[in-house]
C-alpha cells in the first residue's frame, strides 16, 4: 500500500470516514500519532481502516473502534475537536465539495491493497444521495442507509458492466433493494423476476405494497400477456426451464434471478435456460453466493458478466486451485477481481442502521398438489356446510387447521409422508432459509403449532442437511426441557432448534441464536411475538431476524394487522371472529387468493 497523505498530528481529533458499501460514516479519533478510543456518541465497532505506519511514511489496514452513524447524524452529533474531515464531509452533505483529506477516504479497497480514492468515495456518495431522494418518492418504504446504497450500486454496476450479483445477508433487504432498482427503470422496457417457485407470490406482493405504479403480473405457461414498460413479469424456475422459448424472445430491460444459487451448476437445464434470457441487464440475488465451492460462484459470475468472467478454466487457474491450496493471495486477488460486481455484506456491518428486532412476512405459493388438496377439502366443506352455534365454532376450527396442515405440507393430511421435498412450497421456502444460516454458521429456530409438523420439520433437515435437529415441544419433562436448551445455548451446540409453539413460546433464553422462523400463524399475534423474544432478550447482542411464513393463511395475517380482539384476549377470540361471519363471506375468506 503506497504513501498517501499524512493524518493530521493533533491532541485527539474525530475523524470521519464514508463507508461506500454502507452509505455510513465511521467516526474514530486519531490522537497525537495514534489511534485513539473512539468518540463517545454511540456503539463502538470495529471497521478495518487504513491509517499511517508509526513512522508516518507507509500506510496499512487496521482495524479502529469506530462509532458508525447515518449522513443526517453527521451533521449534529456532538464531537469535542472535529477534525478536518468531520468539517469537509459536513459541507458535501449541506450541499459543498471540498476536497477531501485522507482520513474522510481511509478505506482499503476489497484486496487489501491501495486506499479507496477521494474520487471514488465522494462519487458513491453524491450518487447514493441523489438515490435516496429519489426513492422517498419512487417507493413506499422508507429505506435504510446501506440499503440506499444498494439501490445506487445496482444502478452504478449495471450502467458499467450490464450485471450485477447482490449478495446481501439474509434480512437485509435484497427483494426491497432490487424492487428500487427495478422501479427506476420502468420506462426502460418490461422487466423479468425468476425465483423459485414459492417466492413468486412474495415478489406480487412485495412490488404492490412497495411500487404500487409497477404492474405485475404472474406467469405459469401459456400464452404469454402484452410486456410493455412498466410490467413486470414474474415467473418461478420450474416454468423457466418448460417454456424458456417464450421468455427468450423478448427483449428484456431487466432480468432478475432471485435466490440465484439455485442456477449454481452452469450444466442443468434451468440454469442453461436462464443464459438465454435477452436482458439489458442481469441481477442475481443470493445469500449464499458460494454453497459448497467456488466454481458455483463463477457460475454466477458469468450469470451476469459474462464479458468479465467467460472463462472457466482461466478462473480455476486463478483463483479456485490456489485458494483451495490455502493461498491468501489468491484470496486477495479474488477479492479484487470480482469487487466491480458483487456486493455483499453482513447484519454485522449495518448493526448501527438496523433495528433490534427484523421482521420478513414472506407469503410462499402452493404446490399444485397442495392447491387440489386444498380446493377439495373446502369444497367438502361447503357442501357439509358450517352448522350453527356452540357446533359452527368448533368446526370452523377443524377446518381452519386442515387447511393450515395442507398449507404446511400435504403429507399431514393424506399421511403420504415418503418424499417430502418439492410438495410444498412452505417447506421449500423454510428448507432454503435454514440452509443459508447452516451456510453462515448462523443457528436458527423454527416454530410451529403443530407437533406432526415439528417431527416432519426434524425428518427434513436430517435427509436435506444431514443434521440432528432436536425437537422441544410439550411432550417432554423437564429435564429433556433443560437438556435441549443447555446443549443448544453451548458453542458447539445443534445449528438448528424446532419448537413447538405452546411449549417454547415462554420463559426460555435462547441467545444462541439470532434467527427465527415461524413456519405457520399462530391465532394469536401475542403468543408469536413471545416465541421470537426467546433469542430478542438480554444477552443477545446481534440484530434479531423473525421470518413468518404465509401462505393462504392471509385471513389470520389480516386479523393480526387489524387492532382487533385478537391482541389482548383469548387466542380463540379469532375462531369466533370468523364464526360470526354468515357462511359465504366466511368461504369467500377461506378460499385460495391467488394474485394475477
Amino acid at each position: 500500500m503506497g504513501t498517501r497523505q499524512k493524518l493530521p498530528e493533533t491532541r485527539s481529533d474525530s475523524q470521519a470516514t464514508y463507508l461506500p458499501d454502507r452509505h455510513m460514516f465511521a467516526l474514530w479519533t486519531w490522537a497525537d500519532g495514534a489511534v485513539g478510543p473512539a468518540p463517545p456518541v454511540g456503539d463502538v465497532q470495529t471497521v478495518p481502516l487504513v491509517i499511517p505506519t508509526p513512522d508516518l511514511g507507509r500506510l496499512k489496514v487496521s482495524d479502529v473502534d469506530c462509532v458508525l452513524i447515518e449522513p443526517d447524524r453527521l451533521v449534529a452529533v456532538p464531537l469535542d475537536s472535529p477534525g478536518r474531515s468531520v468539517d469537509v464531509w459536513r459541507s458535501w452533505i449541506a450541499g459543498g465539495e471540498s476536497a477531501l483529506p485522507i482520513a474522510a477516504h481511509a478505506v482499503p479497497d476489497a484486496a487489501g491493497v491501495a486506499v479507496t480514492t477521494p474520487e471514488h468515495a465522494s462519487g458513491a456518495f453524491r450518487r447514493t444521495t441523489a438515490v435516496g431522494a429519489e426513492m422517498r418518492t419512487a417507493l413506499t418504504a422508507k429505506l435504510r442507509p446501506y440499503q440506499v446504497r444498494g439501490v445506487s450500486w445496482l444502478r452504478e454496476t449495471i450502467e458499467t458492466h450490464s450485471g450485477a450479483v447482490l449478495a446481501d445477508e439474509m434480512g437485509l433487504g435484497k427483494t426491497l433493494q432490487t424492487i428500487g432498482c427495478v422501479a427506476g427503470r420502468a420506462e426502460k422496457g418490461p422487466q423479468l423476476v425468476l425465483c423459485p417457485t414459492s417466492l413468486v407470490g412474495n415478489w406480487a406482493h412485495e412490488i404492490a405494497r412497495f411500487a404500487p405504479d409497477l404492474r405485475a403480473t404472474i406467469w405459469r405457461g401459456g400464452p404469454l400477456p402484452t410486456v410493455d414498460s412498466g410490467t413486470v413479469v414474474l415467473t418461478g424456475y420450474p416454468t423457466l426451464r418448460t417454456h424458456s422459448p417464450a421468455l427468450a424472445g423478448i427483449q428484456w430491460s431487466t432480468a432478475v434471478f432471485d435466490e440465484a444459487q439455485v442456477l449454481k451448476n452452469p450444466r442443468t437445464q434451468v440454469s442453461k435456460a436462464a443464459r438465454t434470457i435477452a436482458a439489458d441487464a442481469r441481477i442475481a440475488l443470493t445469500g449464499t453466493p458460494v454453497e459448497n465451492h467456488l466454481d458455483e460462484l463463477w457460475a454466477l459470475l458469468n450469470l451476469v458478466a459474462p464479458h468479465l468472467f467467460g472463462n472457466r478454466a482461466q478462473f480455476r487457474h486463478r483463483f479456485v486451485r490456489p485458494i483451495a491450496g490455502g493461498s491468501p493471495a489468491a484470496s486477495a486477488r479474488l477479492r479484487g477481481a470480482i469487487e466491480p460486481v458483487v456486493l455483499m455484506r453482513k447484519k454485522s456491518q449495518v448493526a448501527g442502521s438496523l433495528p433490534p428486532k427484523i421482521h420478513a412476512d414472506l407469503i410462499c405459493d402452493l404446490t399444485e398438489e397442495q392447491e387440489r388438496l386444498y380446493d377439495r377439502l373446502l369444497e367438502q366443506v361447503i357442501d357439509d356446510g358450517f352448522g350453527s352455534g356452540a357446533q359452527r365454532q368448533t368446526k370452523v376450527l377443524a377446518v381452519l387447521t386442515s387447511l393450515k396442515q395442507v398449507c404446511n405440507h400435504p403429507g399431514l393430511i393424506t399421511d403420504d409422508l415418503g418424499e417430502l421435498s418439492g410438495r410444498s412450497g412452505k417447506l421449500d421456502l423454510c428448507t432454503d432459509i435454514v440452509a443459508n444460516n447452516l451456510e453462515n454458521d448462523s443457528p436458527t429456530l423454527v416454530f410451529t403449532q403443530y407437533r406432526q409438523t415439528g417431527e416432519l420439520l426434524v425428518r427434513h433437515f436430517a435427509e436435506q442437511f444431514g443434521v440432528i435437529t432436536p425437537f422441544f415441544h410439550g411432550g417432554l419433562n423437564q429435564e429433556q426441557r433443560a437438556d435441549i436448551v443447555r446443549r443448544f445455548q453451548s458453542d458447539d451446540g445443534p445449528k438448528v432448534l424446532v419448537l413447538s409453539l405452546k411449549a417454547g413460546g415462554t420463559g426460555l433464553t435462547l441467545t444462541r441464536a439470532a434467527d427465527v422462523i415461524h413456519f405457520d400463524r399462530w391465532w394469536n399475534p401475542a403468543v408469536e411475538a413471545q416465541a421470537s423474544d426467546r433469542v430478542h432478550r438480554i444477552g443477545q447482542t446481534r440484530t434479531v431476524t423473525v421470518t413468518t411464513l404465509t401462505t393462504v393463511e392471509e385471513h389470520i395475517a389480516a386479523m393480526h394487522n387489524r387492532k382487533s380482539a385478537l391482541s389482548d384476549t383469548a387466542d380463540i377470540s379469532s375462531v369466533a371472529e370468523l364464526t360470526r361471519l354468515d357462511d359465504n363471506p366466511l368461504i369467500e375468506i377461506l378460499r385460495r387468493k391467488r394474485v394475477n
